[in-house]
C-alpha cells in the first residue's frame, strides 16, 4: 500500500425537485447517443447493456416528463433538446466542482502518506487551476505532489505563512502587463525573499462557440459587440490579466456585457460557454479546445512556481528540478493546446525574467 494515491474521479449524481436520481452512467450514455447517433454503440461506450441502457433512458424521461433521446426507425438516435442541456449541465458541474474534488483528494492523499512509513517526501503546492500544472502529480516518481487550487492571492499568502513549499504565479509575456500583474501582488511579495521556477508558457484569449459571432477580430470589437460574457471569479489571475487588457486598449470594464454567474475554472468558463449560458469567455486555449470553441488570442503568459529558499530544502528544490525537467512531463505538456515548455527548472527573480521578455 506504500505511496498509493487515491484516485477519485467525480461522478455526480443529479436530484430533481422531488428527490428522484439520476444515475451517473446515464451521462456517459447520453455522451455516447450525442457521438455515434446511436443507442448500441452508446451502450457499448457506456459499459453497460442494450436493455440497462433503455431502461435508463425510459426513467430519466420518466422523471422529468419529456423524453431525453429522439429515435427514429432506420435514421438512429439522437439527444432532445432536454437530453443535450442535461448533457452540458453535468460537463459544467464537472468542470466547476473537478478542480476542488482533485484538492480535497490531494489533502486526504496527504494524509495518508503521513501514516505511511518510509513514504516518498511530500510536497505541498498551491497553484492556479491550470492543464500543464495538473500534470505533475501523474509524473512525479521522487515525490508526493500535493497539489491543491488556489487563486494567486491565497497561494502566495499560504507560502508566505509556510502552509505550502510551492506555490504558482503567472505573469504576461508582455513586460508592461507584467509589472502591473506585480503591482497588484506587491504586498504580498514586497520582502524580496520569492525566487521563480520557469514551467510553462501559455495563451489565454476569448473562448466563442464554433462559426459564431465572426465580427469578433479583436478585444475592442468584443466590447462594443453586446454579447454575453462568463467571468471567471474576482480574485482569480486570469480575471485580473482580463481587466488589465481592456484597460491597456483603453476600454471601460463596465462596456462588457458580463453575466451574474463567475466560474472558478477555465475548464467550466469553456463548458458555460459551449453549452449556450455565454457567448463569450476568457481563459486558456487548452480549455477552448477541449470543448470546440473558437480561440481568439489575446496574450501570453508565463506560468511560473514561486517558493522561498528558507522554507524549501534543497533536496526537495533538486528533485522538484529535475520533475520539471523529466522526458515524459515535457512530451505531455507538448500534447497540450496552447502550452509550451518555457526553460523548465531555470531559477529567476521576477526582473531577470522581465528583462528577458523585453
Amino acid at each position: 500500500m506504500h505511496n498509493k494515491k487515491l484516485n477519485i474521479s467525480p461522478a455526480w449524481i443529479f436530484r430533481t425537485a422531488n428527490g428522484e436520481l439520476f444515475e451517473p452512467v446515464l451521462f456517459r450514455l447520453l455522451e455516447g447517443i450525442r457521438d455515434t447517433g446511436k443507442l448500441t454503440a452508446a451502450a457499448t461506450k457506456a459499459g453497460i447493456s442494450y436493455r440497462h441502457a433503455w431502461n435508463l433512458l425510459n426513467r430519466g424521461g420518466h422523471i422529468i416528463g419529456l423524453p431525453l433521446v429522439i429515435m427514429r426507425k432506420g435514421q438512429g438516435s439522437q439527444l432532445s433538446p432536454l437530453g443535450e442541456k442535461l448533457l452540458w449541465a453535468e460537463h459544467r458541474v464537472d468542470a466547476r466542482l473537478g478542480p476542488q474534488i482533485d484538492s480535497m483528494t490531494a489533502e486526504l492523499n496527504d494524509q495518508i502518506q503521513q501514516l505511511l512509513a518510509n513514504t516518498k517526501p511530500t510536497l505541498r503546492l498551491h497553484a492556479s487551476h491550470g492543464y500543464a500544472v495538473a500534470l505533475l502529480p501523474e509524473v512525479a516518481e521522487q515525490l508526493n505532489i500535493n497539489l491543491q487550487y488556489r487563486n494567486p492571492a491565497e497561494a502566495i499568502s499560504a507560502l508566505n505563512r509556510g502552509e505550502c513549499d510551492i506555490a504558482s504565479f503567472h505573469l504576461p509575456t508582455c513586460p508592461q502587463l507584467a509589472r502591473q500583474i506585480l503591482s497588484h501582488y506587491r504586498d504580498l511579495l514586497s520582502d524580496g525573499s520569492h525566487r521563480l521556477i520557469r514551467f510553462v508558457t501559455r495563451r489565454e484569449g476569448l473562448m466563442l462557440r464554433k462559426g459564431e459571432h465572426q465580427q469578433v477580430r479583436s478585444l475592442k470589437d468584443f466590447s462594443e459587440s453586446g454579447l454575453r460574457f462568463i467571468s471567471r471569479d474576482l480574485h482569480s489571475g486570469t480575471r485580473i490579466l482580463f481587466n488589465l487588457l481592456l484597460e491597456q486598449q483603453g476600454l471601460d470594464a463596465n462596456s462588457v456585457n458580463r453575466s451574474g454567474q463567475q466560474e472558478f475554472t477555465h475548464t467550466a468558463v469553456a463548458a458555460f460557454v459551449a453549452s449556450g449560458m455565454a457567448d463569450v469567455g476568457f481563459g486558456v486555449q487548452a480549455a477552448a479546445e477541449q470543448f470546440g470553441l473558437d480561440f481568439l488570442e489575446l496574450a501570453c503568459e508565463h506560468y511560473l512556481l514561486i517558493y522561498r529558499p528558507e522554507h524549501l530544502s534543497q533536496s526537495a528544490l533538486d528533485h522538484l528540478i529535475e520533475l520539471l525537467r523529466a522526458p515524459e512531463l515535457l512530451e505531455r505538456i507538448d500534447s497540450v493546446p496552447g502550452y509550451q515548455p518555457d526553460q523548465p527548472g531555470q531559477i529567476a527573480g521576477f526582473d531577470e525574467l522581465i528583462a528577458s521578455d523585453q
